[in-house]
């Protein structure tokens, strides 16, 4: 499938999911909750670091209805920016975390595969949305990333793992749910280390594993990047 045609399916489904909780996940509104938990404590841990990032900006990345920036990182950075392809979604984001939040940053109305951070960021946060880029794609939307981190800032990444080694293709949203060994070749290839990772746990058997990764630039492998105790 050329990546027109992937793309352009991608949107027209979304354009056509109601804007709530509900809708962006699939209708698994039952796990945000779980979800945002297991965030926290990953996010915890990173913020813990030796050389932890800063907590004055961050971005999320495929923000949806601002369901992770609300809940996960408006609580603990100073501004957060959004952005996202599905203009109905940042309207209600806007709306859902307050036009008078003095922390909502910035709102970018655009896909991943064409946005380019224009700041520095202490941490990117990219959940259930590296899935709608093609791998190509994927490593030049990741190695930008990696350009707009401030001094110790982190990738965070946040996706469906698949339980085999191919690749896994929705028809019905236009999204690839990737295996665990490509995901690493792929953060290889646009320069990033995984300096931690974790499983989240709590999900129904249903649905694909999910994955948390810590990522960054590996011309900083030999940081000393050490969990405070």
């Amino acid at each position: 499938m050329s990546g027109n045609i992937f793309y352009t399916k991608a949107a027209k489904y979304w354009a056509n999911v109601p804007a709530t909780i509900d809708g962006v996940l699939g209708g698994y509104a039952h796990i945000s909750d779980i979800d945002i938990k297991g965030s926290k404590a990953f996010l915890n841990d990173i913020l813990a670091l030796k050389n932890a990032p800063g907590t004055k900006l961050a971005l999320d990345c495929g923000a949806g209805i601002g369901r992770i920036a609300q809940n996960l990182l408006i609580p603990r950075f100073g501004k957060v920016d959004l952005v996202e392809q599905e203009e109905r979604f940042l309207a209600a984001a806007k709306k859902r975390i307050s036009e008078t939040n003095e922390r909502l940053g910035s709102l970018y109305n655009i896909g991943l595969q064409n946005f380019i951070p224009q700041k520095k960021y202490d941490v990117i946060w990219c959940q259930w949305v590296l899935g709608h880029l093609d791998d190509f794609d994927l490593i030049a939307f990741l190695k930008r990333c990696k350009r707009a981190l401030n001094t110790n800032g982190v990738i965070i990444v946040k996706e469906n793992i698949t339980s085999t080694e191919e690749i896994e293709y929705d028809e019905e949203d236009s999204s690839v749910a990737r295996p665990y060994k490509l995901m690493q070749l792929i953060f290889n290839e646009a320069q990033l280390n995984v300096i931690k990772e974790d499983e989240q746990d709590g999900f129904p058997s249903d649905i694909y594993k999910v994955y948390s990764f810590a990522l960054v630039p590996s011309e900083l492998e030999n940081r000393p990047f050490v969990l405070t105790l």
